[in-house]
């Protein structure tokens, strides 16, 4: 019941849901993640503390940058399975769409982070 009371809490939030589509196809800076979804990056971090806590996230750190990614061998099967609901579901959404393109443009403008 604790797993999946703690999946559902951090899939409930439109912000946290984007974030784990923005990292389906690789790891962000936290900084990429802030510029992504235009909010304070005190927010971002409690947005992943949520999703670290659910094993959907795993940090990597990188001198003063934090790096996420999709869980790999933390991530429980429940996990991976909403996950997959969850990509398959919004592929076509709208605003996942608009995010998959402005996501792109801001990879290919800034390698590396500037902050």
């Amino acid at each position: 019941m604790e797993e999946w009371l703690t999946l559902a809490k951090a899939l409930s939030d439109e912000n946290r849901v984007r974030t784990l589509l923005f990292l389906q196809d690789g790891e962000l800076c936290a900084c990429r993640i802030v510029e992504m979804l235009d909010i304070a990056p005190s927010t971002v971090s409690a947005h992943m503390a949520v999703l670290q806590r659910a094993r959907l996230v795993e940090v990597r750190k990188d001198g003063r940058w934090r790096h996420f990614r999709l869980a790999r061998r933390s991530a429980s099967p429940l996990a991976r399975k909403l996950l997959d609901i969850a990509r398959k579901t919004l592929e076509n959404d709208a605003l996942v769409v608009e995010d998959e393109k402005r996501l792109q443009t801001i990879l290919e403008a800034a390698a590396t982070c500037a902050v």
